[in-house]
C-alpha cells in the first residue's frame, strides 16, 4: 500500500481525480487529492493575490494535518510547479516526486516564464480586466472534441474556474533540497503537436536525467481522456517505489 498526494493542474480542481483516486483506493492505497485555494470548491477563497505561495502552502498543510510521510507526491501540468516547491520543503516526507505531464522549474523560475509570451501576455491581459485577476481557460486548452464522450467533456469543461494568475508570475523559491529525491515523469503522447509542445523538454530532461519514464498516448488531461492507464500507470509506479533498491537505482539500470 502507498500513499499518494495528487495535485491538479491550472484552471481544475480535485474533483476531476475521483475516479482515479477511487481506482488507486480499491487497490488498497490512501489517497489525497486536495484542490488549490481559489479553484473547484474553493473557488470563493483567495484574493488577486493568491500565487504559488499559497499553492504550496495548501499542499503543506494537508501533509502536516494528515501527518503524511512516505508520500508519492504527484503533479499535474501547472502543479509540476507547486509539488517542487512542496517537495523541497519536506524532502524527508517524499518518498517518490512525478511528474504528470507537468512542468518542472528551476530556482527562481515563474510559470509565465516557461510558456509562450504571447500565451502569458493574453492570459495576463484578460485577468487585468477582472476584479479577481484571475484568467479563464483558453480555448485551445479545453479537451479536445472526439476522445471522451461529449457529455463526459461538457461536465468537465462546466467544472473549470478562473485561475489565480498571480500563481503563473510567481517564481518558486528552491533551497536545492530536492535534488536527491527519485523523480520520475509521465509523458502524454497523444495530440502532441511538435511545434506547439512545451511539456516535451520537460520529459526530455527527465529521460536524460536517469528519471524513472513512462508514457501514456493520451491527450494532456490524463486523468479525464485515460483513467484506466492513468490508474494502472500510478499503481505500478507505487510497486517500483516500494521496491527495496529504490527507485533511483532501478531509473538508473543498477
Amino acid at each position: 500500500m502507498a500513499t499518494f498526494v495528487i495535485s491538479h493542474g491550472a484552471w481544475g480542481g480535485g474533483w476531476e481525480w475521483t475516479p482515479v483516486a477511487d481506482g488507486l483506493r480499491e487497490r488498497g492505497h490512501r489517497v489525497y487529492t486536495p484542490t488549490l485555494t481559489g479553484l473547484g470548491e474553493r473557488a470563493h477563497l483567495g484574493d488577486s493575490r493568491t500565487g504559488l505561495s499559497e499553492h504550496v502552502e495548501d499542499l503543506l498543510a494537508v501533509f502536516r494535518y494528515e501527518d503524511l510521510h512516505d508520500v508519492i507526491l504527484c503533479g499535474h501540468s501547472y502543479s509540476g510547479m507547486v509539488v517542487t516547491g512542496v517537495a523541497d520543503r519536506i524532502p524527508e516526507r517524499i518518498r517518490l516526486l512525478v511528474y504528470l505531464d507537468a512542468f518542472v522549474p528551476e530556482n527562481g523560475q515563474a510559470l509565465g516564464g516557461l510558456l509562450p509570451q504571447p500565451f502569458i501576455d493574453a492570459l495576463l491581459q484578460t485577468a487585468s480586466e477582472r476584479d479577481d485577476n484571475r484568467g479563464p481557460i483558453p480555448p485551445d486548452l479545453l479537451p479536445p472534441e472526439g476522445v471522451i464522450p461529449a457529455e463526459t467533456r461538457q461536465r468537465y469543461i462546466r467544472r473549470l474556474c478562473p485561475h489565480p494568475m498571480a500563481s503563473f508570475t510567481e517564481p518558486v523559491s528552491l533551497s536545492g533540497a530536492i535534488a536527491d529525491l527519485p523523480r520520475a515523469y509521465v509523458r502524454c503522447t497523444g495530440e502532441v503537436d511538435p511545434e506547439t509542445d512545451i511539456l516535451g523538454p520537460f520529459a526530455a530532461r527527465a529521460r536524460a536525467d536517469g528519471w524513472l519514464y513512462r508514457e501514456l498516448e493520451t491527450a494532456h488531461d490524463l486523468q479525464l481522456t485515460d483513467p484506466g492507464g492513468t490508474l494502472a500507470m500510478l499503481d505500478d509506479l507505487a510497486s517500483v517505489a516500494g521496491h527495496s533498491g529504490r527507485v533511483n537505482r532501478i531509473a538508473s539500470g543498477s
